[in-house]
């Protein structure tokens, strides 16, 4: 993997680690293309501090932003959450798949 890829990848863990940005991922996934004054509503924080969240996850590409106006809009990007399950979780879980598929056709080889 060349070093570009891995300070993405790098980066999409350092953005999921946190639980405030977790939260907003999930509720962008609840109502995509929220303003930030919608993504502020239900957080226990300033605005600043969420723009600076905001600013994070879309560094790490995992939310993009589109003007409408003087309103910028905010949609979850599920691609790289998808990648690091291909990379990391999807081949772990192949050894297991592959054990429970030998065992099933052992045991209907015994039927």
């Amino acid at each position: 993997m060349d070093r570009k890829r891995d300070d993405a990848i790098d980066d999409v863990f350092r953005a999921l680690a946190d639980p405030t940005r977790r939260a907003l991922l999930d509720s962008l996934f609840a109502r995509n293309g929220q303003t930030l004054s919608e993504m502020c509503d239900g957080m226990a924080m300033t605005r600043q501090a969420v723009t600076k969240h905001l600013v994070l996850l879309e560094d790490a590409n995992l939310i993009a932003t589109v003007k409408r106006g003087r309103e910028k809009l905010h949609f979850l990007n599920p691609v790289p959450i998808h990648e690091i399950g291909e990379r990391w979780i999807s081949k772990y879980e192949r050894g297991r798949l592959d054990a429970l598929s030998d065992l099933k056709k052992a045991l209907e080889k015994d039927e």
